[in-house]
């Protein structure tokens, strides 16, 4: 059995599990492998262990992994793989999952980049390692309007430190109901209403066909000239042109960002540049805590479709 270990960009796999108990030829990647290389890359191997949602997998590209037999992904869910060609080819795809008590880690960082850009953290550091002393005078929270985008486990999470904070918390989402805002203790407004009124929006919804480019361009436009966009969830979720636009004319007060269209991002990427950004490389799930867990399920899976009873497995 030959096993692939994808997207290992911090080459801490191969020390997180038991490996050699596999008994299995096993080579790990730390470095991305390109869309156009990846059948050929791959080609060998019977069990692929993919990270997340850094490595697509496309019809195109299960039709022609023919050794192909199981694909094991990190997290609960991965849709950059088809899981309908798979089932085609009789491929198992099966989930690892994280630590339970890292699920509130996006929310941590996507508050990190709020309050970053809210108290100009950044620019801040850059001035003091300058020889300069207060070239700004960052705004309090408590009574600026957080906006969500999506009040499900992670947006509700971000909502309590909104409250917390003493800020007014509302949200929308296609499928809100006011009970469901009521319960969170937050104001369900409409999507004009929360997009023109917030201080901060945080994105917080699962991108699909539904909500792809759901922060459209007439959104941004609506947005206050010192507001913040935070998107820690998907990338395609919003019109990154229309955002990329706001943020060089200065439309809005700047973006917080932990996702791209294109992971890892290209060294040379025009969104390393634009102004008014504070970025992370999607951090928002790497925690040591979710790799430790992450990699020992992953051999439980492995374990488990060998003596022919899977688990975990994605439908």
């Amino acid at each position: 059995m030959r096993i692939a270990v994808l997207d290992d960009y911090l080459n801490v796999a191969e020390g997180l599990a038991d490996w050699k108990s596999l008994g299995a030829e096993l080579q790990f990647f730390d470095q991305y492998i390109q869309p156009l290389a990846l059948v050929e890359t791959l080609q060998a191997f019977d069990v692929i262990v993919a990270m997340r949602e850094r490595s697509a997998f496309p019809a195109a590209v299960i039709h022609a992994l023919l050794n192909l037999k199981l694909l094991i992904t990190t997290g609960a869910r991965n849709n950059s793989i088809d899981l309908e060609a798979c089932r085609q080819r009789g491929i198992v795809v099966a989930g690892a999952p994280g630590d339970p008590l890292s699920s509130g880690a996006t929310t941590e960082l996507a508050w990190a980049l709020l309050l970053g850009l809210f108290k100009g953290v950044p620019q801040e550091q850059v001035n003091m390692q300058k020889g300069l002393w207060q070239t700004q005078m960052p705004p309090t929270l408590c009574g600026k309007r957080l906006g969500l985008l999506g009040l499900g486990n992670l947006g509700q999470r971000m909502g309590k430190v909104g409250l917390a904070f003493g800020m007014d918390v509302v949200a929308w989402s296609p499928n809100l109901t006011k009970e469901r805002a009521d319960q969170a203790g937050v104001k369900m407004v409409t999507k004009e209403e929360l997009f023109s009124t917030s201080d901060a929006v945080s994105i917080h919804i699962v991108l699909s066909a539904r909500t792809k480019g759901i922060v459209d361009a007439a959104a941004i436009a609506a947005m206050k000239s010192n507001a913040f966009l935070i998107n820690t969830s998907r990338a395609g979720l919003v019109d990154l042109a229309a955002l990329k636009q706001a943020l060089e004319q200065g439309k809005i007060g700047g973006a917080g960002l932990d996702v791209f269209e294109t992971e890892p991002l290209p060294a040379d990427d025009p969104w390393r540049h634009v102004p008014r950004t504070l970025l992370t490389p999607h951090l928002g799930y790497a925690t040591p805590e979710n790799f430790a867990n992450y990699y020992p399920n992953v051999i439980d899976a492995i374990n488990a479709w060998v003596a022919g009873n899977p688990i975990r497995v994605l439908t």
